[in-house]
Parts: structure tokens; C-alpha cells; sequence
């Protein structure tokens, strides 16, 4: 019986484009082609996220299948189940006649079964004289059986995506524990900082955290939280350092640590002058350097710096780099200068901060003694790009929702 022809449904049910593309679909299914229906059916389940179902739905697809007598689902033979609704319901654990009707519907427009009406809406098989079943009425089975391939790969995606997601809170969870654990250390110590800031931060990105279901807002509060532990690291870190100097000189020593206890983004520079002016103090110590971050964090992030990589995109470090010489040059920032930050803080780093620079350059008067600023402060150990990158991060966060 040829079940691929476009057919309407009976009664008020309207027809749309959509059952005709999805009938359409059905109906080119490979000549020879079969599959086990369980097979088919546990990949619909374990992909019914991404196919809108619910539970009930895929309970019904299941009294279905039970009335197609083969295991497999085959080309060229009859695919059409015809159970009444009392059969059905009998089948589906005994849920009620509208939560069916309901369901099956969910399951139409999923496009994992399609209606074969009668003239009267009837579901019933008329047999030939030799017994076989010439025409039937009911349900299709045969977009399961058509889009059996696009289902397993949509439950390998979704497995892999729970994968992920696993991942993602196992580090949350580290990364949340050491947060929390540093803070009360640096407090309980008695260390100087704002660390009633930090920990306000900390206590919004938990706040977010009870609300968060998708694997992208899992992967976004990651990077912040890792950000904030970064920045209290940095700060414990600078502390020590501080503690350890042998210098006297405490006019630089008090600098340090007022630097130090502070977590915001400057967009402020001093002028080309006040640059030359200001000597860069030698504290006869040379710090580490500025920890580099994912690139996919620095994009988004700093956004505007992928339309000046090669071809339109940034893709990897080089790109990146590429693309803030072109940035360099566009904003009047001097080789020097950039040569100088790319020694102090590394290219990545460099490059990162210039893509920072664009993302605010219409609050910096002077790109290149903005860029010679941070390089002197990092010369010193009072940078960190933690800071910079999160306030970006909250800046677009808090636009696009505007948005």
C-alpha cells in the first residue's frame, strides 16, 4: 500500500504546509530500507528534548508501536496501525480520552507519525480475498521509520550534550567550593580588600545558578565563577607578594594594595604626557605573567574584534592577534606601545587587552596612553584581566536583555 501520498485529516483538524513537508518527507524512505522499531523508539525518547515531547506523548507512541505486528519497521509493507482510542487508552497505562487525543496530536506535529483518515474518520483495514490488508486506516508509522537515521544522531546529541552538561557542574561545584573557601580564608586572616564585594558577586552568580537549565547558561556561569576565583587568587596572590618585598619605598607599597583590593575596569586613561611624566617604579621584582583566558571567552566578551580578523572571523589565537594589529593601527596606538604591552603581558594578553580597548573605545581618550597605562600597571603586578573580561561579560549580558 502506498502510505508517502499527502492526505488530509478529517473533521476540523486543519491542514498545514507543515504535515504536507512532513508527509512528503515520509514518503522517501530508501527502497529495502528497515529498522527495529524499539531501536527507533528509545531514540525519540532519549531525543525528546529536542523534539518538544513530554512523557505522556512518548507513552502513546509506545501503545502504538505495539500494534504493529513486526519488529521492524519496513519499506513496502503496511505501516499503518488502526487500534480505537479504547485500545489505546488500554495500552497507554489507561490515561484519559482528551490527554490521548492530546498526545497524539503532539505526536503529528513532531513528525513521528501522520494521520491516514478514513471518508469517516473511522480507523478499521479492509482485507482482499486473499487475506492481506489492502487498505488501512489510522496512523503512520512511516516517518519513524523514514527519519530513523536523523533520530539517533539527535539522541547522540543529546547525550553528549548531558555529557557536558555533567562536566560543567562538577566544575561549578570545584569552582564554587574554592571561591567561598578563599574568601572566608583572606576574612578570616584579616587580609585587606573589599572582600564584601567579592563576595556579593559571588553570592548573584548562586542566585543565577538555581534558575540555570540550559548547557549555554551552565557554560556562561562557569566562566564567571572562574573569573572570580581567578580574581581572588590574584589578589591572595599580589598579597603575598606584597608581604615578601623587601622594599621601603611606601608610597608604592600602599599603591599596590589599593590596586589591589579593587575589582573594576578603567576606562579613564592618563594622557600621553602624564605618561611620559610618570615613572614606572622599581619594585626590583618581575611578576608573573598575566594568565591567558579561553578565547571563546574573550569573543564574547569583546564581541567587535571578529570583524577585524581574517575574513570577517576570529577562529583561534592567531586570528586574534591579527586582527588587534589592525585594531592597533585603527586606534592610533603606536608600535611601541604595543610591542612594550606584548612583552609585559604576552601577545595573547596583549591582544586581549586591545580587543578590550575597542569594546570601550568611545569612553578612552587616549587608546595608545590607556594601552601604555595597563602595561606599566602590569609591569608592577596591578592587572589582571579577570576583572576587565567579567565587567565586559555582565555589559553585553545586561544589553542584550535590554534588547
Amino acid at each position: 500500500m502506498q502510505v508517502g501520498n499527502v492526505t488530509t485529516p478529517f473533521g476540523r483538524r486543519p491542514m498545514t504546509v507543515a504535515l504536507v513537508r512532513s508527509q512528503m518527507r515520509a514518503a522517501q524512505i530508501e527502497p529495502g530500507k528497515s529498522v527495529d522499531k524499539w531501536k527507533v523508539f528509545r531514540d525519540a525518547c532519549n531525543a525528546r528534548s529536542l523534539l518538544g515531547l513530554r512523557d505522556r506523548a512518548l507513552a502513546v507512541l509506545n501503545a502504538l508501536l505495539t500494534f504493529y505486528p513486526e519488529v521492524a519497521l519496513s519499506e513496502g509493507s503496511n505501516l499503518v496501525v488502526f487500534p480505537s482510542n479504547a485500545q489505546l487508552t488500554a495500552r497507554a497505562n489507561g490515561i484519559a480520552g482528551s490527554t490521548l487525543r492530546e498526545n497524539l496530536a503532539h505526536l503529528v506535529e513532531a513528525g513521528l507519525i501522520q494521520r491516514h483518515d478514513s471518508p469517516n474518520g473511522k480507523r478499521y483495514a479492509r482485507k482482499g480475498t486473499d487475506g492481506a490488508i489492502e487498505t488501512a486506516y489510522g496512523f503512520s508509522l512511516s516517518p519513524l521509520l523514514a527519519r530513523s537515521e536523523e533520530l539517533a544522531l539527535m539522541a547522540q546529541q543529546v547525550a553528549a550534550t548531558q555529557r557536558h552538561v555533567k562536566v560543567v557542574k562538577e566544575r561549578i561545584t570545584i569552582a564554587r567550593r574554592d571561591v567561598r573557601k578563599l574568601i572566608t580564608a583572606a576574612v578570616e586572616d584579616g587580609l585587606p580588600g573589599d572582600w564584601g564585594k567579592v563576595e556579593a558577586v559571588y553570592i548573584a552568580l548562586m542566585g543565577r545558578l538555581r534558575m540555570t537549565k540550559t548547557a549555554e547558561d551552565y557554560v556562561r556561569l562557569l566562566e564567571e565563577l572562574e573569573l572570580l576565583r581567578e580574581e581572588v587568587i590574584n589578589r591572595l596572590e599580589l598579597q603575598y607578594i606584597q608581604e615578601k618585598s623587601d622594599t621601603n619605598d611606601a608610597d608604592i607599597r600602599q599603591h599596590i594594595q589599593n590596586s589591589n583590593t579593587k575589582s573594576t575596569i578603567e576606562l579613564e586613561p592618563c594622557s600621553r604626557n602624564e605618561q611620559a611624566e610618570k615613572p614606572s617604579p622599581d619594585t626590583g621584582r618581575r611578576n608573573e605573567p598575566i594568565k591567558a583566558f579561553p578565547l571563546s571567552m574573550v569573543l564574547r566578551a569583546c564581541p567587535e574584534i571578529a570583524m577585524y580578523g581574517p575574513g570577517g572571523n576570529i577562529e583561534s589565537w592567531r586570528d586574534l592577534m591579527v586582527a588587534a594589529v589592525v585594531v592597533r593601527s585603527m586606534l592610533s596606538v603606536s608600535p611601541s606601545a604595543y610591542q612594550d604591552a606584548c612583552e609585559v603581558m604576552g601577545p595573547e594578553n596583549a591582544a586581549t587587552t586591545m580587543a578590550a580597548i575597542l569594546e570601550r573605545a568611545g569612553h578612552i581618550s587616549s587608546a595608545g596612553g590607556y594601552l601604555r597605562d595597563l602595561t606599566g600597571r602590569a609591569r608592577r603586578g596591578e592587572f589582571s584581566l579577570g576583572p576587565v573580561l567579567m565587567a565586559l561579560l555582565r555589559a553585553n549580558r545586561q544589553e542584550a536583555n535590554r534588547a
